[in-house]
């Protein structure tokens, strides 16, 4: 899968990332390096779900992209 990540500076000397696509999906890092992993780690628990309680009528799919 791939993701669309936009990295800046920020006021305070930090490189800032974030997703558009992911609300509020935000890191930053001391150096670009440190933010990219940062913002790895963000995806990750961002897209980690709890598993959902469901219904009879309802069912789990997961699809690869």
């Amino acid at each position: 899968m791939n993701i669309q990540v936009i990295i800046e500076r920020g006021e305070d000397g930090f490189f800032v990332a974030h997703v558009p696509s992911l609300p509020s999906c935000w890191s930053q890092g001391r150096t670009r390096e440190e933010a990219l992993e940062n913002i790895r780690e963000a995806i990750d628990l961002y897209l980690e779900s709890e598993p959902a309680e469901l219904t009879e009528d309802q069912e789990i799919v997961e699809l690869t992209i």
